[in-house]
């Protein structure tokens, strides 16, 4: 094991899969031929798909499914808690006091740089997300959306052709 790379003996890795300098993965699977760049976490119960990159200072938090063929930008940040707290009845929150919010991003979509992905929500095929944005809401397959709340700016004439 690399001392710069902290990978838990539960992670399930494909073939082929580049891994960078800084990273932080466990209880998560990664798809043959993915990518990860420098300083990511991925977290327990996090998939992410065959060809996938995830670039640096990415976050991908538990609950998090992310398909084949998916671009992730630098400092993506997914969230998996609607209303976070840090106590429940003045004690520290315990992982039993809170239930994992999914989140999905379909085969294709390619997500910019410097985005927030809310929970509970779906990003479609193919879809765009422009860089900066906030995901507040699902995000419809061969769309393009951007800004804070991130909104529909147009559709994409013809879908983008990825290996399979």
């Amino acid at each position: 094991m690399n001392s710069y790379q902290c990978i838990a003996p539960d992670v399930k890795l494909g073939r082929n899969v580049k891994l960078s300098q800084f990273i932080n993965l466990y209880g998560c699977e990664i798809g043959d031929e993915t990518k990860i760049g420098a300083f990511v976490e991925v977290q327990k119960n996090a998939t992410i798909g065959k060809r996938c990159k995830i670039s640096s200072h990415t976050f991908v938090c538990e609950g998090v499914t992310i398909e084949d063929n998916v671009f992730i930008g630098h400092g993506v940040m997914f969230i998996n808690d609607s209303y976070p707290r840090a106590t429940t009845e003045g004690k520290l929150q315990t992982e039993a006091d809170w239930k994992v919010e999914r989140t999905v991003i379909k085969k294709g979509a390619s997500i910019g740089s410097g985005v927030t992905i809310l929970s509970n929500l779906t990003i479609g095929e193919n879809a765009i997300v422009g860089a900066g944005s906030v995901v507040t809401k699902d995000v419809p397959a061969n769309s393009i959306v951007a800004g804070n709340p991130a909104k529909l700016l147009r559709y994409i004439e013809q879908t983008l052709e990825v290996a399979e």
